[in-house]
């Protein structure tokens, strides 16, 4: 039982970093000409769409993602560049950003308002604009499933790479 808040203990000081990047959004420096090679036209307006800071992480969690596994497919890298995609329906507000960064996200479903609804369903409402507009279905699937992967590997690869980061 003591392991799940051991391996949460493990990822705080990356966590920590990521919410110290994210105050500023005029500090962020996402990839994007080398994310925008990796998305369909339609996944491509998405990533747009979403805030400097969040592109910043989506391109660092690809990054590292390919770097360990240069092989994964197209979708795979597609859906680590646009798992957060639904955090664009609400900007969040600089003290939101950080309230928001130190509830966990299991808590957040549970609370239904504001930046706290977005981050604890933002996986779902990712996936359903990226259906909206007419992403790879499986990149909509991955970004649904990426902080519960269940038995799919290229989720739970995700997930990994985005709690690492």
């Amino acid at each position: 039982m003591a392991v799940r808040p051991l391996q949460k203990l493990i990822h705080l000081p990356g966590k920590v970093r990521r919410l110290s990047r994210s105050v500023r959004a005029d500090q962020a420096r996402p990839d994007d000409a080398w994310a925008l090679t990796r998305l369909t036209p339609a996944e491509a307006r998405l990533y747009l769409g979403m805030d400097a800071r969040d592109r910043e992480h989506a391109c660092r969690v690809a990054a590292a993602l390919l770097a360990a596994h240069p092989s994964s497919s197209p979708e795979l890298q597609a859906a680590a560049l646009l798992h957060d995609c639904g955090k664009s329906l609400r900007p969040y507000r600089v003290q939101e950003r950080v309230l928001v960064g130190l509830i966990p996200g299991r808590v957040s479903r549970y609370l239904p308002f504001g930046a706290l609804y977005i981050r604890g369903h933002h996986p779902q409402l990712g996936a359903e604009l990226l259906r909206r507009v007419g992403g790879r279905s499986r990149v909509a699937e991955l970004t649904e499933r990426h902080h519960t992967p269940g038995d799919d590997s290229e989720a739970a690869l995700l997930h990994e790479f985005d709690e690492l980061e």
